[in-house]
């Protein structure tokens, strides 16, 4: 087995494992690898910084070398820290559903959130459920004037 570290067009991330390069090379090149983030089926290899491990032979050039991944960036989190591939794959498909409960049910107000959720706070439009788009600086805002909001993670879309 062997493990790559593998990025979609939006510049997510992600470790792959597979049975040797030639099987990464296959699935790469066959759309068969989806991001777990954005599904996207247009991934390719990222770079990797390699790791070399000198050996504890005497006299110069001699011993072993091992070379091995490593990603760069933050220390990877501890295994039982976790979550495993199935986990990931569970939360996505949970924030997916949620998406999709939240586009059938609420309007969307887009850019104009934090102006509509202060109408309907304040009674100046009837009450309903609304989702759309806010700064961090606006959703502060709201949360200070006693408003409550909820955000979460927007997947993309598969087909977007």
């Amino acid at each position: 087995m062997i493990v790559f570290d593998l990025k979609c067009r939006q510049e997510h991330v992600f470790e792959a494992w597979f049975a040797d390069s030639g099987a990464c090379e296959s699935q790469l090149a066959g759309a068969e690898v989806e991001c777990p983030i954005c599904g996207d089926t247009k991934v390719e290899k990222a770079p990797m910084a390699p790791n070399i491990a000198a050996g504890t032979g005497r006299g110069r050039g001699r011993g072993s070398t091992a070379m091995t991944a490593k990603k760069t960036g933050a220390p990877p989190a501890m295994a039982s820290d976790a979550p495993s591939p199935a986990e990931v794959g569970e939360a996505i498909k949970t924030l997916r559903k949620m998406r999709d409960v939240v586009e059938k049910n609420f309007d969307n107000v887009g850019e104009d959130f934090a102006e509509e959720a202060r109408k309907i706070h304040h009674g100046e439009v009837e009450k309903r459920n609304i989702y759309g788009d806010t700064s961090k600086r606006e959703a502060k805002e709201l949360r200070e004037e006693g408003i409550e909001i909820s955000q979460m993670p927007w997947l993309p879309r598969h087909d977007s």
